[in-house]
């Protein structure tokens, strides 16, 4: 008797056919599925729309646990996971929940009022048809908002800094200060690097930068960062970048905010220069645009800030370069582009808002983009209060305290 297990079937070559039948009839039959489905669909688009949104991949993103934070301690915990877009959109419903009280008990006493008159029978009919209207109404837009269409993944939401709690602009004021002059920056390496080339593509991505090469020499002084800082700082430099190295390849990024600090530590992951990248452009000395995505908590806002320190507050439009700083799940994606505005292909779709409506005014319009790189990831991993000088630095913030999958710092 034949085996219809096909990992039983001693010959290979009959095995082999075996697996190709099952294999063979498994698409077979989801492709009839699937072309069942259509044709239903077809007839009734109500289940196409149910299908779509009852069909929502539970991505990591979606999973996201937030902290509970009470009145006012968002602004004291660095490492306090709180959404304040959220706490901002919640005040505002609750503004808006409390006008609406109001006027309804403005209403309700001008109800009893007029009743203290008598009416006929027909006035209090429409009385009450206008209340079953206005119900019907609130129902209708209920179900509206519960029916919507998905929006777009939360992850391409835009930074809004002006959420920044005051508690942390006051721990951090030299952040958050406007001093009126353009960022200096001071680019080096780790002692004894190797890293010059790599650190020299640093200073085309940062505006009004200079790399200087720290010294190897047997018998020379080992600078400290906190010398190296005391130098830049009596120079006008506002920054200071470090870029370390692990077998001749870049792992870390320190950057100092001049003169007294905070020092930020992040890890970098693929690293990949633009000239490796497929179809790269090359990049001019123009101040490129800053874009910061998705920084949502207390630390990621404070990390948005010192980024938006170390970029011109105002970009050169006419070299039309952007830098992308893209946080997802604690990773920050670091990208530069040069964009162009096209015509729209019969084969491409409009751009969509975050409604899932169209955008008005741009339906034949959209963007082309060539990466000129560095392409690298950073990490943060820790936020020192002053300049580093040892090993055992006081520290504001520090990663490793991660216990739940689901719950992100930045």
């Amino acid at each position: 008797m034949v085996s219809r297990n096909p990992n039983k079937i001693g010959n290979k070559i009959k095995r082999k056919e075996q697996h190709v039948k099952v294999k063979r009839a498994k698409e077979n039959e989801k492709r009839d599925d699937r072309l069942r489905r259509r044709r239903t669909e077809d007839k009734n688009p109500a289940l196409r729309e149910a299908r779509r949104a009852k069909n929502i991949p539970q991505t990591i993103d979606r999973k996201r646990t937030w902290d509970t934070a009470g009145a006012g301690e968002e602004d004291d915990r660095l490492g306090l996971s709180v959404d304040l877009n959220a706490i901002k959109r919640r005040k505002v419903e609750d503004g808006e929940e409390e006008e609406d009280g109001a006027e309804e008990e403005e209403e309700e006493k001008d109800s009893d009022v007029d009743s203290m008159v008598d009416f006929d029978e027909e006035d209090e009919e429409l009385d009450e048809d206008a209340k079953a209207a206005k119900q019907l109404k609130k129902d209708e837009e209920a179900a509206a908002k519960k029916t919507r269409a998905p929006s777009p993944t939360l992850s391409t939401a835009a930074t809004n800094l002006s959420l920044t709690p005051e508690g942390l602009a006051s721990k951090f004021p030299s952040l958050f200060e406007n001093t009126g002059r353009d960022p200096k920056v001071l680019v080096t390496t780790s002692i004894n690097s190797f890293l010059h080339e790599e650190a020299a593509l640093l200073t085309s991505l940062f505006p009004n930068s200079v790399y200087i090469k720290r010294t190897a020499h047997f018998h020379a002084h080992k600078y400290s960062v906190s010398e190296i800082s005391s130098f830049a700082s009596n120079r006008n430099y506002t920054h200071v970048v470090i870029l370390n190295e692990d077998q001749k390849k870049p792992k870390g990024l320190d950057i100092v905010h001049l003169p007294h600090g905070p020092m930020f530590h992040f890890s970098i992951n693929n690293w990949v220069e633009g000239a490796k990248l497929p179809g790269h452009g090359n990049p001019t000395s123009h101040d490129p645009e800053l874009i910061l995505n998705n920084f949502r908590t207390p630390l990621g806002l404070l990390t948005a800030h010192l980024f938006r320190q170390i970029f011109p507050p105002q970009p050169q439009i006419q070299g039309r370069q952007v830098v992308t700083l893209h946080n997802q799940r604690d990773y920050i994606f670091v990208r530069r582009h040069r964009y162009v505005f096209r015509d729209k292909r019969a084969t491409e779709k409009s751009i969509v808002g975050p409604d899932g409506k169209l955008v008005e005014g741009v339906e034949d319009i959209r963007a082309g983009l060539q990466e000129l790189g560095p392409r690298f990831t950073l990490k943060l991993r820790r936020i020192d209060k002053g300049i580093q000088r040892r090993s055992g630095q006081e520290w504001e913030w520090k990663a490793g305290d991660e216990k739940v999958r689901t719950r992100f710092a930045l």
